[in-house]
């Protein structure tokens, strides 16, 4: 990698900072990335606002490999100390909303990309880079994945310091609410929904899931909202609570539904089904390429586009998620460089393995 190839990831970064790309919003960006691509005489294709680029000799009998990261970025915090889309220029970082997160990743992917663009490699490169991520949104990458089926396998660009995770837990959201009749409290009527909810809430608590994954421990359960009562004197015949569950390889989001429903008398409903839990098989070419090249791996506590996708996966990218969603959001230059570099040796060892 040469000092033009940083110095035309870092401005192509600094451009997209400037230009609004909220969940479902990606439109511009994305029109703008396209055009950036035609001035290399490379075309592109877009499903909805996700970007898919080919390299010329896309061959369908040869497996394929996706670099993927995500265009949309979540609103700026009212934080910020600088207009996020228009942060200072600095020689030694790029700030800006959605510049770690996962800018960074995205341009360094897309820089990797032009690098391989004409290589014969014994496998596919595909290029997305894809839209509602943030929000889990209905057009984002499994509107990809729907349009093209044989990806084989992925890197999915997130700020992790570029270290590789080889597995990430997923999520699940369940409201949770107790049903009580009401009464006048002075007079100790009626049942209260608090208490109900209160004794499912211990329940759950105390649920031991029975299979421990070897790779991501144990399924981790916490409340984090409720909400019950409308005045000090009414016993509330409803009582609302929400679960944040972050599930393991050893059970489907439905499994742990099927697990927690009948231990309570609350009513369960999950947000959302389909936010599963990834990990990277044992013995994969992608876990190996991690093992040979020393890379630190561990297991991402926070969900990506990799939970949306069916393929063996890793996820690695610039920056570092602590920045990520925060005021006054950066990268440093060297990240990017380190990223473009660890992108390509990543490919040159995966063209080993298979």
């Amino acid at each position: 990698m040469n000092n033009s190839s940083i110095k035309r990831t870092t401005e192509l970064l600094r451009k997209l900072v400037s230009i609004p790309s909220f969940s479902g919003e990606e439109k511009e960006r994305s029109d703008y990335l396209r055009g950036y691509l035609s001035g290399f005489g490379i075309p592109s294709e877009q499903i909805v606002h996700n970007l898919v680029v080919r390299q010329p000799h896309f061959d369908a009998g040869k497996p394929t490999l996706m670099l993927n990261s995500h265009l949309d970025t979540v609103r700026p915090a009212s934080s910020y100390t600088f207009d996020p889309f228009n942060p200072p220029i600095s020689e030694t970082h790029v700030y800006g909303l959605g510049s770690n997160d996962a800018g960074a990743s995205g341009v360094c992917l897309l820089e990797t990309f032009l690098h391989f663009y004409k290589t014969q490699l014994p496998f596919n490169l595909l290029l997305v880079l894809s839209c509602e991520e943030e929000n889990s949104g209905v057009n984002g990458i499994r509107k990809v994945t729907e349009a093209i089926p044989a990806i084989d396998c992925a890197i999915v660009g997130e700020p992790t310091g570029m270290r590789a995770a080889i597995a990430e837990r997923g999520l699940l959201v369940i409201d949770g609410e107790a049903h009580g009749i009401s009464g006048h409290a002075a007079r100790d009527e009626g049942v209260n929904a608090i208490y109900i909810a209160l004794e499912d809430i211990a329940t759950m608590r105390s649920t031991r899931f029975e299979k421990r994954s070897p790779v991501m421990g144990d399924v981790k359960l916490s409340v984090t909202q409720i909400q019950a009562g409308t005045q000090h004197n009414v016993v509330p015949d409803r009582c609302r609570f929400v679960v944040d569950i972050r599930p393991t390889d050893c059970y489907t989001n439905p499994e742990i539904m099927q697990i927690l429903q009948p231990k309570v008398k609350s009513t369960l409903k999950a947000r959302s089904l389909t936010n599963r839990s990834s990990a990277t098989p044992p013995g994969h070419p992608l876990l190996c390429c991690v093992e040979k090249l020393g890379l630190e791996t561990y297991v991402s506590p926070t969900t990506s586009d990799w939970m949306r996708l069916t393929c063996p996966a890793v996820k690695m990218g610039p920056g570092e998620s602590s920045r990520s969603h925060q005021a006054d959001e950066f990268v440093l230059i060297d990240e990017l460089r380190a990223g473009i570099e660890g992108y390509e040796k990543m490919i040159m060892k995966y063209e080993v393995e298979v």
